[in-house]
């Protein structure tokens, strides 16, 4: 059986049926490559971090150098007791400084420790003050270098240095007025005198 040809106007219907079934396929291809170069999808960015509420620092990064001071011995106990401001009559304690006058009843804490020194003396000056006296001599010694037997230097004259904080404490320190370093003729550097107030 022969076939038949096709009729020029079927002929024409086929060619723009191929004309359609290529543009719809050149589209398709055209899809297909563009799809293929579409770059993929940027991914997220990182968040931007917070500013902290304090701005970074370095500790001591802003003190200032210490100038180096030479070293200076500590001030005796009479050079704080002299720096002290004067609580009594000004006239007196020109005379009680110089030696003019006597004091009233001493005494003796030479020799004993700091535990026992410490009741005897709370017991001497309030009873002073009890009987009326106004100038009494606290004798303390100076102190002797003992045997150095450790690596932590211990202070010679415990005494001296500490019976001046003791009348400046409870419950002496409402009885004394004054408080001084004696004159050489009743024991100088190894006595105070205490001046005490009126009862």
């Amino acid at each position: 059986m022969r076939r038949r040809g096709l009729s020029p106007e079927e002929e024409d219907l086929w060619a723009q049926v191929a004309r359609t079934v290529q543009r719809a396929e050149a589209h398709l291809r055209a899809e297909k490559l563009a799809h293929k170069r579409k770059p993929l999808p940027e991914a997220p960015k990182p968040p931007e971090p917070q500013k902290p509420l304090l701005e970074a620092f370095r500790l001591g990064e802003k003190a200032r150098p210490l100038r180096a001071k030479p070293w200076e011995e500590p001030a005796t106990p009479a050079e704080h007791l002299a720096q002290a401001p004067l609580q009594m009559d000004a006239k007196k304690h020109g005379q009680m400084t110089r030696g003019k006058l006597d004091p009233e009843a001493r005494i003796d804490l030479h020799g004993l420790t700091l535990a026992e020194a410490h009741p005897e003396l709370i017991r001497f000056i309030l009873n002073a003050q009890t009987a009326g006296l106004r100038l009494v001599l606290v004798i303390t010694g100076k102190g002797k270098p003992g045997p150095d037997h450790g690596p932590i230097p211990q202070r010679v004259g415990a005494l001296r240095h500490q019976v001046p904080h003791w009348l400046h404490m409870a419950p002496l320190g409402p009885a004394v007025l004054q408080v001084r370093e004696a004159h050489l003729k009743h024991g100088g550097g190894g006595a105070y005198y205490v001046y005490l107030k009126k009862r």
